[in-house]
């Protein structure tokens, strides 16, 4: 149940399957005879320079694999010296994140049907001393989750059929769950009635998705918002130069990991086309199937300045624990991404052109 809660996508998962497809594609062209011994990875970013070109995506439920997850990647973007984003869906409270990760901790914000708690939520992070705000604008609606559907997946966790038969099979996480309770949206729970009240998923959906959002609401909130503010979830470079018009200082090139549109392009399809469109006016970030170091070299070449990891890092919590296993994540996506800057030639991030992308295969349909 929780595997397939983070590894699902929308629909038939045809957008999650090109993700990868689109990626793999992109055959990138070594140059030999290179000195790239004094080869290096930061990156400046937003008034800040980060150890490695990559940081955490924002990532809902965290705390579903373990108790204590948000913190735990938060802690560990501190030790490697790259950024963590919490999610407006998180399972822990921006004010406990941002105390635990003040110099790295970014806030992604869902733009809910209320308008006053979209204003606290913005609020709140600007007293938490967060100084990026990624506000997300692919998600008018809830995304459909097959596979969430078929599990009986539902927040609040309900004892059905599915839970129970899958909960059986896994006795350890079901220990930790009633240890610890069920993660709570703690985020977001101040906005229900009772802050006791365990909410109905259709609760959940009016906070975290609206079909409100429109450009109008975004320059509202650059308004409010006197920090960095990145627009996540844009694909169509029309949008990519609108943000730029509107005064954001970086969009996300996503389609939200293929979990909300089923028919939509590849994130690294769309990348090269709004890097054209943008030029230099504004910084792209890129997420959506990067799954090694050869991946951020990838969308870097292809015209990203900066990507974001969700899904790995909660797989590397399950199979490693809270802390050796975003370390030891971290750690391969350097090593394989010096790798590859070597390969290439390169002896730093900034030296990774569109040159280096040799071309991109077409992608096979997925069904």
């Amino acid at each position: 149940m929780v595997f397939d809660y983070v590894e699902g996508g929308a629909g038939r998962e045809s957008t999650l399957d090109r993700n990868r497809k689109a990626l793999d594609a992109v055959r990138l062209l070594p140059r030999a005879l290179t000195d790239c011994r004094s080869c290096h990875m930061q990156r400046e970013l937003f008034g800040s320079t980060y150890a490695y070109p990559f940081g955490i995506a924002p990532v809902g439920l965290a705390n579903l694999v373990r108790h204590g997850t948000d913190e735990a990647l938060a802690r560990a973007a501190v030790r490697a010296n790259i950024p963590y984003a919490l999610s407006t869906a998180g399972t822990t409270s921006i004010e406990r994140i941002a105390k635990v990760a003040p110099e790295h901790a970014w806030f992604q914000l869902y733009v809910g049907e209320d308008p006053a708690i979209t204003d606290d939520l913005i609020t709140r992070a600007k007293r938490a001393g967060i100084s990026v705000l990624l506000v997300t604008v692919d998600v008018p609606a809830p995304g459909k989750r097959v596979r969430d559907l078929v599990n009986g997946l539902t927040l609040p966790l309900r004892p059905s059929p599915a839970v129970l038969a899958d909960a059986a099979r896994r006795p350890a996480w079901v220990l930790q769950m009633l240890r610890g309770g069920a993660p709570r949206l703690e985020t977001i729970a101040p906005y229900f009635r009772d802050q006791t009240e365990k909410p109905h998923a259709s609760q959940i959906a009016r906070r975290v998705s609206s079909p409100r959002l429109d450009w109008a609401e975004l320059e509202r909130i650059r308004c409010k918002w006197h920090g960095h503010l990145v627009v996540k979830g844009i694909l169509n470079p029309d949008d990519a130069i609108r943000a730029a018009e509107m005064g954001a200082d970086g969009i996300v090139v996503s389609n939200h990991g293929g979990r909300q549109l089923d028919a939509a392009p590849a994130s690294i399809e769309m990348l090269p086309l709004i890097r054209k469109a943008v030029g230099d006016r504004i910084k792209i970030l890129f997420d959506s199937g990067v799954r090694s170091g050869d991946d951020v070299a990838r969308a870097l070449s292809s015209g990203a300045d900066f990507v974001l990891i969700g899904r790995p890092f909660l797989y590397s919590v399950a199979a490693l624990g809270l802390e050796a296993g975003p370390d030891r994540l971290i750690e391969i996506l350097s090593l394989e991404f010096a790798n590859t800057l070597v390969h290439l030639g390169c002896s730093g991030v900034e030296q990774l052109r569109s040159e280096h992308v040799w071309q991109s295969e077409p992608v096979l349909h997925s069904h």
